[in-house]
């Protein structure tokens, strides 16, 4: 059987999607689903996530990451793969980002 194809994304996700638990729910789907990499919230309200690991759990955070826990409203999740030299052993949640 072949190795599965390990890709690496970057999520963008915006709506009403901090101060209502996203990044941990965020960092639960993703370690129940294998992965690994970060999840944060940004200075502009919007959450960014890098997720690492077999292209199938990719596909099933990012259509999670579309619904969101219970008391989010997401409007839109931007999605795109990205070469990553980084190597992630686990996935965690971090501090928002400082602004630009």
């Amino acid at each position: 059987m072949a190795e599965p194809k390990i890709a690496t994304v970057r999520l963008r996700i915006f709506g009403r999607v901090q101060g209502v638990g996203y990044r941990a729910w965020a960092a639960q789907k993703a370690k129940k689903l294998g992965l690994v990499g970060w999840v944060r919230n940004l200075t502009d309200g919007s959450v960014e996530c890098t997720a690492q690991g077999p292209k199938e759990a990719i596909e099933l955070l990012v259509g999670a990451c579309q619904a969101g826990p219970p008391l989010a409203r997401v409007m839109q999740v931007d999605s795109r793969e990205i070469s990553e030299s980084e190597t992630f052993a686990s996935f965690q949640q971090r501090p928002t980002a400082d602004p630009p």
